[in-house]
């Protein structure tokens, strides 16, 4: 029994957990809610150990924005904000069959971060300077947030340059908000980042910015991409429905936005917006008409056009592909264009060449290799894009031909939703800091001639921290918008000539990762007892020159036998070894007897992988993705390469963290299997979180879609 006053004990019943802290984002909570959102779960219980059926309640808390909130079940969400430093909730559960049998328990909670650094993410050349800002959830109060240097995400390691010292700001009705500002060092001898580690009262409350620091002298920030622009505007910026908000007693509390991607024509040579039908068609909710503005709202403090300045009408939404259809295989939508609000030539933020200053130009994406058609992806195919959220970054193509069911929603908080939809043959995007909430509609292209590749249209975070993203292919974004929008139109990519793009890369930790993971005891007794039959496949005239312990990178936290091999001669490896992953790794018969040889292979490119083995591995994922999908702790799979042998192709699946299932198989119709676990993939539309705004919102009456005939030149939007 917890009581945080023992006049409120009771012998009848129990509750737990006892006292503890948490903070406004529920760091240090103990469960998961509904919608996977982290909460405090609280359990009252009999002596006979049985659950005791109670009424739960919440008092105490911040004399502004309350105690939070508890569910019938016990589920425990502290408020959003706090007005001082640290606040106690008394959590008290009462006994439905004797209401005065009562038990409490005592949480503190500490103010912690409503959102990630801002910016995210920047790269700055040699003695470059880069500011970012931290908002903790707290009004007034006097709480600090510590700035940190290091080599790692999680705080950990030392990194090159220097932080300033912090600066914060508080008043009574705004949030604290801190700066920091990072120099780089004068001089550099390769590319590094370097990570700019933000914590709260709590520890564990923790976000972070990375620094990409470049020997070019590149500059960039996605800064640029989230502010108000001069007409006529550049595409990758922010941008939006102006009806994408939700709205209580007449009030906007919540609102969404996502990327203005890229400009297509029709056959008549008229110019559309184009972006994800849930960034300009809020997931079939729109209305032909809508106005789509620039910036979009959650850049504009949630004040649609109409309601206070901010933002400008840029086009009026002319038609999406529906995602309810099971005719549709992309997330696209059109709006015709404002006369002279955008930009012609389809030049997108920083797609262009490095300018005097170290910034970069803007820049069309190049179509004169395949007329506007856009290019087909192939693996570890370096790809760009420029986004609201995270800017230009770079990443690789890690996986084709992907099925993915996507969840999507009808409000911008994602509290109801809408349908899980299932795409199939879609691209798969990797690398840290590749992506992020807000980039929806980015238009993917090749690095090396701006050939539009794809639309960006979801993502998530694994547990490496590395960003994968999907992408609609776009030639088949033209294909549907050709087949589906208007009978006898077509529609190509608006751009110029090709030309390369800035490859800002941020890494790949994914290996890395997988190869820090200690093994358990378990597995090192089942790699050891595997090592007795592998040591059978040495011979040095077959090409196998001996085997050792090691970790599997196709499937992070098992252990595996690491087989060497010749370069100069093709082995045959078997990829199970007595229920034991093998990981291929070409070496030397001098390296192996020195000890020196590494513990993974080199993973430079797919170029060793055939047009044959491809298509052999894409042919078993077609008779198998439904089979896999249909398991609830499955929800994509595509084809990629395998990291424990470069050589060949393996299924890369994509797994709910919140459900993995018991056995995940290492390999499936005889093809390795490669293993990513993450939250399930929902639409990327940024949107502002659900905590009291800086400024108020304003009072918005819905009022019905606009005439496009009023916003632009007169003509007809077919």
């Amino acid at each position: 029994m917890v009581s945080a006053n023992p006049s409120q004990s009771a012998s009848s019943f129990s509750l737990s957990p006892g006292p503890a802290t948490i903070d406004t984002n529920c760091t240090g909570c103990n469960s998961l809610g509904h919608h996977g959102l982290s909460v405090e779960q609280f359990i009252a219980t009999l002596p006979s150990d049985k659950a005791a059926s109670v009424v739960w309640s919440v008092s105490g808390g911040d004399p502004v924005s309350g105690a939070g909130s508890i569910t019938a079940v016990g589920q425990y969400t502290p408020p959003n904000y706090l007005t001082t430093d640290q606040v106690d909730v008394e959590v008290t559960a009462t006994l439905r069959s004797d209401p005065s049998e009562k038990v409490s328990s005592r949480l503190r909670v500490t103010p912690g971060f409503v959102q990630p650094l801002t910016p995210q993410n920047a790269t700055l050349g040699p003695g470059g300077t880069f500011t970012v800002t931290a908002t903790l959830a707290e009004i007034g109060g006097n709480n600090e947030v510590h700035f940190a240097l290091a080599a790692l995400p999680d705080g950990k390691g030392s990194s090159q340059g220097a932080l300033g010292a912090a600066s914060c700001r508080r008043s009574d009705k705004s949030f604290t908000t801190c700066t920091v500002t990072y120099t780089a060092p004068a001089s550099i001898l390769a590319n590094s980042v370097a990570y700019i580690v933000a914590t709260g009262r709590l520890q564990q409350s923790r976000t972070e910015a990375a620094v990409l620091i470049n020997q070019a002298g590149v500059i960039s920030s996605p800064e640029s991409h989230q502010v108000a622009m001069a007409t006529p505007m550049l595409l990758g910026s922010t941008g939006g429905n102006n009806n994408d908000f939700d709205a209580k007693d007449n009030t906007v509390v919540d609102c969404c936005s996502g990327t203005l991607g890229a400009l297509v024509k029709d056959s008549n040579g008229r110019q559309y917006l184009l972006s994800n039908n849930h960034v300009l068609a809020r997931s079939d909710q729109a209305s032909v008409g809508d106005v789509i503005v620039q910036p979009g709202l959650i850049d504009n403090n949630c004040t649609p056009n109409g309601d206070g300045p901010g933002t400008i009408p840029v086009g009026a939404l002319t038609g999406w592909l529906p995602i309810s259809s099971s005719q549709t295989n992309v997330d696209v939508a059109i709006a015709q264009v404002a006369s002279h609000s955008v930009d012609p030539s389809g030049s997108i933020l920083e797609l262009g060449a490095r300018l005097p200053d170290g910034s970069l130009a803007a820049a069309p994406p190049g179509i004169s290799s395949t007329n506007g058609m856009g290019e087909t992806a192939s693996l570890a195919l370096r790809v760009a894009k420029s986004g609201r959220t995270t800017g230009l970054t770079c990443g690789e193509v890690s996986a084709i031909d992907v099925d993915v069911q996507v969840d999507y929603f009808t409000d911008c908080a994602e509290t109801h939703p809408y349908l899980t939809k299932r795409f199939t043959n879609q691209i798969a995007i990797s690398g840290n800091r590749f992506s992020d909430a807000g980039d929806s509609g980015s238009l993917i292209v090749d690095t090396a001639n701006a050939e539009p590749v794809g639309l960006y249209f979801a993502g998530g975070i694994d547990a490496a921290g590395v960003s994968h993203g999907m992408a609609n292919p776009a030639p088949e974004v033209l294909r549907e918008l050709n087949a589906q929008l208007v009978s006898g139109m077509s529609y190509t990519f608006v751009g110029g000539a090709d030309h390369p793009v800035s490859c800002l890369s941020f890494g790949n930790s994914e290996i890395m990762a997988a190869q820090a993971q200690a093994l358990s005891d378990q597995q090192i007794a089942r790699v050891q007892q595997a090592l007795v039959a592998a040591r059978q496949l040495i011979n040095p005239s077959n090409g196998v020159l001996g085997v050792a312990m090691g970790k599997s990178s196709d499937q992070p936290g098992q252990a595996a036998v690491i087989v060497y091999v010749s370069s100069g001669l093709i082995a045959q490896v078997p990829p199970i070894i007595s229920g034991v992953r093998t990981v291929v790794v070409p070496s030397t018969a001098r390296a192996v007897s020195m000890g020196t040889a590494p513990m993974t292979p080199p993973i430079d490119d797919a170029s060793l992988l055939t047009a044959a083995e491809v298509a052999h591995a894409v042919a078993v994922k077609s008779h198998i993705a439904s089979e896999i999908l249909g398991h609830s702790g499955y929800f994509a799979v595509g084809v990629g390469q395998s990291f424990d042998n470069p050589q060949q192709a393996a299924l890369v699946i994509y797994v709910d963290r919140r459900d993995v299932p018991s056995t995940l198989p290492a390999t499936l119709d005889g093809l390795r299997t490669r293993y990513i676990l993450m939250d399930r993939l929902h639409v990327t539309r940024g949107y502002s979180a659900g905590f009291q705004p800086r400024r108020h919102c304003m009072p918005h009456q819905e009022t019905p879609a606009a005439n496009p005939a009023q916003l632009f030149h007169p003509r007809p939007i077919l």
